[in-house]
């Protein structure tokens, strides 16, 4: 019996295992991507009925949405190239802007991306912007909202399934997906969010720069960041790298990404 609970187990672990495209990292995903686009999509259409979205006539939605479909053709022509196209199966992408002050942006599973208002004074031009979407992006496309939730799942769920788990207990399994994607409190996950935040900063660069927007703004932008943000937690206890690990490793980067620019 033992034998084949092992068996079990494995199994499961070889089905979830997968490497990131540009990084090479092995991850562990327990979760069937489908299930978390559909309560993507449910989310998503929850946030934009309870949020002043800006009409598309607004000129910060438009430039958005068109700095956005850059970013999502240049990453389905990379993962096209290197052989990772269902990373981006079933995507439907969606480019909104909120007027929020809240300094923040996010893509969930499927390609719903939202950008606050409030970031925009930040990223100051389309580069900075690309900066900070092409990060977004980047997350939903590494599945990294899929590692938070199935290590959340296997602590607050006790070995019970998502399905279990929403139908005995819905509301915390819906701030469990809202905070796998940053959008509400990441206490309890920070290694793994410092992890994946440093992803993404390379898979952005990267989609960024086939997008042709020039990889080397991102460095300024994280520096303009960290200069309006007021006094931080030491990095240990953030769920984002420091400020100064954050530009030591864009820069180290940066030749590599440099190799995909075509302004």
């Amino acid at each position: 019996m033992l034998h084949r609970a092992t068996l079990l187990a494995s199994l499961v672990v070889a089905a979830g295992c997968s490497s990131v495209p540009i990084t090479g990292r092995s991850q562990l995903n327990l979760l069937p991507e489908s299930e978390m686009m559909g309560m993507s999509l449910t989310a998503y259409q929850e946030f934009l009925q309870q949020n002043q979205v800006l009409p598309a006539s607004d000129a910060r939605a438009a430039q958005v949405r068109r700095i956005g479909d850059r970013l999502a053709q240049a990453a389905t022509t990379y993962l096209g190239d290197v052989g990772a196209s269902d990373r981006v199966a079933g995507f439907q992408w969606e480019f909104n802007t909120v007027n929020d002050p809240t300094v923040n942006a996010w893509c969930m599973p499927g390609g719903k991306v939202v950008v606050y208002t409030g970031i925009l004074p930040v990223t100051q031009d389309e580069a900075g912007l690309a900066v900070v979407m092409g990060h977004e992006i980047a997350h939903a496309i590494a599945r990294h909202g899929n590692e938070r939730m199935s290590q959340a799942l296997a602590i607050q769920g006790a070995g019970m399934t998502l399905e279990a788990l929403t139908a005995s207990k819905p509301g915390l399994t819906r701030d469990i997906f809202l905070q796998s994607y940053g959008i509400g409190s990441q206490l309890g996950m920070l290694a793994y969010s410092r992890k994946h935040e440093t992803e993404a900063d390379k898979m952005g660069l990267v989609f960024m720069a086939m997008a042709g927007y020039d990889p080397r703004s991102a460095p300024a932008f994280w520096q303009r960041m960290a200069a309006g943000g007021g006094s931080k937690p030491p990095e240990f206890l953030s769920t984002h790298p420091s400020d100064e690990t954050r530009v030591h490793d864009l820069e180290a980067y940066m030749p590599e990404a440099l190799k995909y620019y075509k302004p």
